[in-house]
């Protein structure tokens, strides 16, 4: 297993049975000065992991877990790591995404 791929699978070992928390985060700055900010967190409950399962999931998704926060893939086989998922689908992915809209929609900067 790559040296990177062993990283992942020790942190969801880690992981296994745990719930943790998710924090993701969005800004807008106008003029080099933040005029609006949103944190949003998720809870994730990882279930208890077969080595056997862990092994296939790390060979099935390969190295491009390295770029994804977490190594989860919650869009693809990574739900299969959860028992529960608490929490906004787009704070998991990347950002805040439909509080970020509505401010955008309040600043007239996208069509209401």
């Amino acid at each position: 297993m790559p040296c990177g791929l062993g990283r992942i699978a020790r942190q969801l070992e880690r992981l296994r049975g745990r719930t943790h928390r998710l924090l993701s985060a969005v800004a807008l700055a106008r003029g080099g000065r933040v005029v609006w900010s949103k944190v949003d967190t998720a809870s994730l409950t990882v279930r208890e992991l077969s080595a056997a399962f862990l092994d296939e999931y790390l060979a099935r998704c390969g190295e491009r877990l390295l770029g994804i926060a977490g190594a989860y893939e919650i869009e693809g086989l990574g739900i299969q790591l959860f028992d529960r998922v608490e929490g906004d689908y787009f704070t998991i992915v990347g950002l805040p995404l439909l509080p970020l809209l509505a401010e955008l929609r309040a600043r007239a900067m996208v069509q209401a």
